[in-house]
């Protein structure tokens, strides 16, 4: 397979000889210093058999989305392989973050107290750029950019609520309140968006019943564990 990008935690591969894309779940981990974080924007480690279970766990909750009318890029997975194949879109490099409570970044950026309830839900976009640390980008930013299509930015923000509203359930029947998430779309030649990347804990911050905040590892593993 040809390498089409390398991130953090998987691979983007093409299947020349069929087309499909794929996407590899590798076994790293966002952090720094030795602390897994799903917010960071760096690799803080590798945990063996950690890209089989995120895949494992992207599949349940992009199936579960695809049942709620909410498109994915999702076609199919070979969790041995550890691989996910995935519709040819355009993906522009931006994160849409939904929140539900002030919690990361947001406390640091905005000098605010962790846990204050957003009513409704704070919703915001940022640009997928490490080295300048992932600013907030508005919608004429997007459009002067060539990075979406007018229309395309409150869109995406529609399909990022519906997200929450789906996983902010399946996440409290085990037990698990959603703090934030972050999502990833694509659209096709058609302009038709889906939810791309990923669905796993990399992805999201939640809080136990016992008021605690796991990593991303140690939520994979609860999750697995009910799915």
């Amino acid at each position: 397979m040809k390498t089409l990008y390398n991130g953090k935690t998987k691979t983007v591969m093409l299947d020349e000889a069929t087309g499909v894309v794929n996407l590899f779940f590798k076994d790293s981990a966002t952090g720094e210093n030795g602390v897994f974080d799903p917010g960071s924007n760096t690799v803080g480690g590798s945990v063996e058999g950690k890209g089989k279970i995120g895949l494992k766990i992207s599949k349940h909750f992009f199936e579960i989305m695809e049942k709620n009318g909410i498109p994915t890029h999702y076609l199919g997975a070979d969790v041995e392989q550890g691989l996910m194949q995935v519709r040819k879109l355009t993906v522009p490099k931006l994160e849409f973050v939904l929140r539900y409570y002030t919690a990361g970044s947001m406390c640091r950026r905005f000098s605010l107290e962790e846990g204050i309830v957003f009513d409704p839900p704070y919703t915001e976009v940022t640009l997928k750029d490490d080295e300048q640390g992932d600013p907030l980008i508005s919608e004429r930013l997007c459009i002067m950019k060539g990075m979406l299509a007018p229309g395309q930015y409150d869109e995406a923000l529609g399909i990022l609520v519906k997200v929450g509203e789906v996983l902010k359930k399946e996440l409290s029947a085990m037990g698990l309140t959603l703090i934030d998430f972050k999502i990833e779309v694509g659209y096709d030649e058609n302009g038709k968006m889906y939810v791309v990347d990923e669905i796993t804990p990399d992805i999201w911050r939640v809080r136990d019943e016992k008021g605690n905040i796991p990593n991303q590892i140690d939520c994979a593993k609860m999750i697995l564990e009910k799915i």
